[in-house]
């Protein structure tokens, strides 16, 4: 059944029906299957992947990639300060990271000025957060195994000199 989770993870629009189908599993079966992974946290919701630089250019949102290094808390690790992170709103999605920095913090904000004040005003001044870096994102090209935009085929030139 894992397969499905699968299927469903690449286009969540797939139905029941079509699932079966795809897995040679009973139409029954599947909906037996989604309702009790959702039931049990496997499956969290459904979403879509908008690519908001084709909607109206006075919804842009600037997206950022914030690096956090943090002091790991004694009997709880990162747990307690990735869960105080998560509860902004702001917040998008937040990874635990090996590597050189933590946890990696996903926002998305009106300007880089609300982005940047959101890090020095809240991020930054959690007890146990010892630095940060900033990336704003310029271009997405793929999420979640979707491509944004498709570049044509380019015809191969060979010059010959």
């Amino acid at each position: 059944m894992e397969e499905i989770l699968r299927l469903l993870e690449k286009d969540a629009r797939y139905t029941s029906k079509q699932l079966a189908a795809m897995t040679g599993q009973e139409q029954g079966k599947v909906e037996e299957y989604l309702t009790q992974a959702e039931a049990d946290g496997k499956i969290i919701g459904y979403t879509a992947i908008v690519d908001w630089d084709k909607v109206d250019k006075s919804s842009d949102l600037v997206t950022a990639l914030i690096e956090v290094k943090i002091s790991p808390q004694r009997g709880e690790g990162f747990d307690r300060i990735a869960e105080r992170i998560y509860q902004y709103d702001e917040v998008e999605s937040l990874y635990l990271m090996s590597g050189t920095f933590d946890l990696a913090v996903f926002i998305s904000g009106r300007t880089m000025r609300d982005i940047s004040s959101f890090v020095f005003g809240s991020l930054a001044t959690i007890e146990g957060v010892t630095g940060t870096a900033t990336h704003f994102i310029m271009k997405k090209y793929k999420e979640k195994h979707k491509i944004f935009e498709k570049q044509e085929e380019q015809e191969d030139r060979l010059l010959f000199v």
